[in-house]
């Protein structure tokens, strides 16, 4: 596409070629008359007895041929990663070993670089903020994930036949409630530090503020064991929570306990999304048999997510913010 300053505009081009071809002007002539090369005379010169006024046109610069453009092999599996897994240019570049621009060139190309056109769409502008160190906050929260029937759930082997498992789980269990199946409910208290995305997550039975308040002195200690020490926990306005008990623990183990705006889940949007996270990448990344092996999984899963999986936010897994603090090598 021809720019302000060009030294030739479609229209010039054709006043240069017709000098040359129909009114017989020398090739240097015309070209110190537009102030431009013989070369590029000639070649305006050439394309018009071959293409006419039309071949005055500005054309793509775009090569016929790419040596170094992505295979079609990796670029189905940067896809496939984006469809099924949701990752971003990051994180299905440390796996694949390559770029992350890259992978958002294919992201961009195949019309999938935005979370919006395959996931959930929230409208909300994006606005972050980050703790200095790890410790200076913690997120704690509750989510829940329906427990899987022997032989698998319905995501997997269908509504029929999960409904079936379903049935005959519940019925070993016994766990029929006024003839309908239940099998139960896997409640996940999780925690994640602010600074370093680090989790701690606990499956337990119950929501419960004596459940809770175990969990939050258990993920304190182990934060400890990791050179962390936790200073304040976010957590929403669910009912163990606001209990007396929690409030007394927090002050026991001197962290300042704040709480998020009611009915704004935004505010504790980093635990927020690594539920997400947690859902996309082992409560339903694959076919699970039953309940047992599903919770075998998650230690595996939450280990590759501290030490190995690239997190977009900080440019690597969670455990490097946890290198090298004041005083952690002292």
């Amino acid at each position: 596409m021809s720019h302000a300053n060009a030294a030739l505009t479609p229209r010039a081009r054709l006043r240069l070629a017709t000098l040359i071809v129909e009114d017989r002007w020398t090739v240097a002539t015309a070209a110190k008359m537009f102030m431009v090369s013989p070369v590029t005379a000639r070649k305006w010169a050439t394309r018009y007895r071959s293409e006419g006024a039309e071949g005055m046109q500005d054309r793509s610069s775009r090569p016929l041929t790419m040596p170094t453009k992505t295979p079609p092999d990796q670029v189905k599996r940067i896809v496939q990663l984006r469809w099924r897994q949701r990752l971003g240019p990051v994180q299905i570049g440390g796996q694949l070993g390559i770029a992350s621009s890259t992978v958002h060139a294919v992201l961009v190309r195949c019309r999938i670089n935005r979370l919006s056109h395959i996931d959930r769409v929230t409208g909300e502008p994006i606005r972050r903020y980050e703790h200095p160190h790890p410790g200076s906050m913690i997120h704690v929260d509750v989510t829940k994930f329906g427990n899987i029937p022997d032989g698998g759930g319905w995501r997997y082997v269908g509504v029929q036949q999960g409904d079936k498992n379903k049935a005959v789980t519940a019925l070993r269990t016994g766990r029929t409630e006024k003839g309908h199946p239940n099998i139960g409910t896997a409640f996940l208290h999780t925690v994640i530090d602010d600074h370093s995305r680090v989790a701690y997550v606990e499956i337990c039975d119950d929501e419960k503020a004596a459940t809770a308040i175990g969990v939050l002195v258990r993920a304190v200690a182990w934060f400890a064991q990791q050179g962390v020490t936790v200073e304040r926990v976010l957590t929403d306005n669910g009912s163990c929570y606001r209990s007396y008990a929690w409030r007394d623990t927090s002050a026991d183990l001197g962290i300042v306990h704040k709480r998020t705006r009611p009915y704004r889940p935004q505010t504790n949007g980093k635990i927020e999304r690594f539920h997400r996270t947690l859902a996309d990448g082992w409560a339903y990344a694959r076919f699970y048999a039953s309940e047992t092996e599903r919770r075998q999984a998650l230690p595996g899963w939450l280990h590759f997510y501290n030490h190995h999986r690239i997190h977009s936010a900080i440019g690597g897994p969670p455990t490097s913010r946890l290198n090298n603090l004041p005083g952690h090598h002292s």
